[in-house]
């Protein structure tokens, strides 16, 4: 097992406590959920929805939650895709193309693929074009010359593979 921010290498946790950990954390994913999809679309004479300061916060992070959610850890995996969800809904349009993006680039096995079109299945329920967007995205990205040619190979394989 990995060392992480709560034990040193060669401790092992309790089960109970990982049990308790992985409920908080499914409850504030819930009370996440619950603030994006109750936000609405404001009319004119609505105020402006309220703002998420902790998904504000993680706008810049797309890649390294997808990094992390590719590495396929215990059950964390899980949740960090559950929240890459989150954020892309919320942050629409351009972190769920990001998202999508980043899976699309950096996945490497058929499993680490299938993040990316369940997150897609998810995600193209409550965003409309999000799949033309997406091809937007990566052409962008490719001709910005933004992706080193092994990711770009990567890309077109995975692209290659979801069509």
């Amino acid at each position: 097992m990995p060392a992480s921010v709560i034990t040193p290498p060669g401790l092992t946790l309790h089960d109970g406590v990982r049990e308790a950990c992985d409920r908080i954390i499914q409850l504030l994913l819930l009370n996440l959920q619950k603030l994006v999809y109750n936000r609405g679309n404001p009319s004119l004479a609505d105020s402006p929805p309220r703002p998420v300061p902790f998904l504000d916060a993680l706008k810049s992070h797309v890649r390294d939650l997808c990094v992390e959610t590719l590495r396929l850890e215990r059950k964390r995996f899980l949740w960090q895709h559950q929240l890459l969800g989150l954020l892309a809904v919320y942050s629409a349009p351009h972190c769920a193309t990001d998202a999508l993006f980043f899976l699309l680039t950096l996945a490497r096995t058929q499993e680490e693929l299938a993040l990316a079109t369940q997150l897609y299945a998810v995600l193209s329920s409550c965003l409309v074009d999000l799949l033309p967007a997406t091809v937007k995205t990566c052409v962008c990205q490719i001709h910005a010359g933004r992706l080193p040619e092994p990711q770009m190979v990567q890309l077109f394989r995975n692209l290659a593979l979801v069509v």
